[in-house]
């Protein structure tokens, strides 16, 4: 056991980094192991070794980021503890100040992890981005925030979000009303991620002009899709056929980015997903970027990532490797 001291300069800063009730200390305390004591600017860390060093540089980074006038929350801190846990070096201000949109409640949505952030990077400068991972990994909300600020940049001129429609155990001829309200609630996470970035009335003002369209898959068949940033979610449950018709699709100064978790495949033979068929069809292509994600990128409830884990420890469906391996720069149009 051994105790380490920190201060910090500025004491309004200080407070922003401890959090209100120091809520953002008592979450390192309970990421590390560690506790930590206050007085005024200047705070004692004791723990084992490892873990005060941990504790110590999450805090200075934090302190770094706050003074760069990032507010952080006190999730934030469990995922810089996450980051620098796997990455001691990493620097959080280029990973946290990578803006990528800010909701219509004027939330600052940016990249939670390495892997995001060398998922965004990959949209930004690949035609075509696959995100694979499991669920709560931002895959497919982190796409909807760039499509989302790729259309009020105008760089495209329409959003199109697409999925295939595959039980997921029930059967939609069992459920109630006509195809197009069988189908919808499929489309429903979509609708979901719109409304919380630009709110419900300007995305279903968007939806009514056709700016952005939210269809299942099947609907795509025959079109040209130019001029577009078209997103293919839950693409585990597409088959090879389907995968190919999808990116056949893109037309001019468009782009594309597909997201999936090939550890929930609801096709009859999972052997069949035109997610895994593409990854291994596709991954030296030119202006193709493959993206992959674990549960150590997992931003929703704590025990998401323990399932995750539960899950994996029992070798159902293991994903790739995590880390980001992207094709060759494409050529700019």
């Amino acid at each position: 056991m051994i105790t380490t001291e920190i201060s910090f300069p500025e004491n309004d800063i200080a407070r922003q980094v401890c959090g209100d009730l120091n809520k953002n200390l008592f979450t390192i305390e309970e990421g590390t192991g560690v506790s930590i004591k206050t007085r005024g600017n200047k705070l004692s860390i004791s723990g084992l070794k490892h873990e005060t060093e941990l504790a110590a540089a999450t805090l200075g980074k934090l302190y770094e980021l706050v003074k760069s006038g990032y507010p952080i929350y006190q999730a934030d801190v469990a995922y810089a503890l996450r980051i620098l846990e796997a990455a001691p070096k990493a620097n959080l201000k280029n990973i946290f100040l990578d803006q990528v949109y800010i909701t219509a409640e004027h939330k600052i949505i940016s990249p939670k992890s390495i892997n995001q952030k060398h998922y965004i990077d990959s949209i930004r400068h690949q035609d075509i981005v696959f995100g694979i991972g499991p669920a709560g990994t931002g895959k497919t909300y982190l796409a909807v925030a760039m499509a989302v600020s790729a259309y009020a940049n105008k760089q495209v001129r329409a959003i199109i979000l697409a999925r295939p429609a595959v039980e997921a155990g029930e059967r939609l001829g069992f459920l109630p009303g006509d195809m197009a309200q069988k189908v919808n609630p499929y489309l429903r996470p979509l609708y979901d991620a719109l409304n919380d970035m630009l709110g419900r009335e300007k995305a279903a003002d968007l939806i009514e002009q056709g700016i952005i369209e939210i269809a299942p898959l099947a609907f795509m068949r025959g079109r040209t899709l130019n001029n577009a940033f078209v997103i293919l979610d839950e693409a585990q449950n597409t088959t090879h056929e389907q995968m190919k018709m999808f990116l056949t699709r893109l037309g001019l100064n468009s782009q594309a980015v597909i997201t999936g978790d090939i550890t929930q495949i609801d096709l009859p033979d999972a052997r069949q997903s035109g997610l895994i068929h593409a990854a291994k069809v596709l991954k030296n292509i030119n202006g193709i970027a493959f993206n992959y994600f674990s549960e150590v990128d997992v931003v929703r409830h704590r025990l998401v990532r323990d399932i995750i884990k539960a899950y994996e420890k029992k070798g159902q469906h293991r994903p790739p490797p995590t880390g980001s391996a992207t094709s060759a720069k494409r050529a700019k149009k």
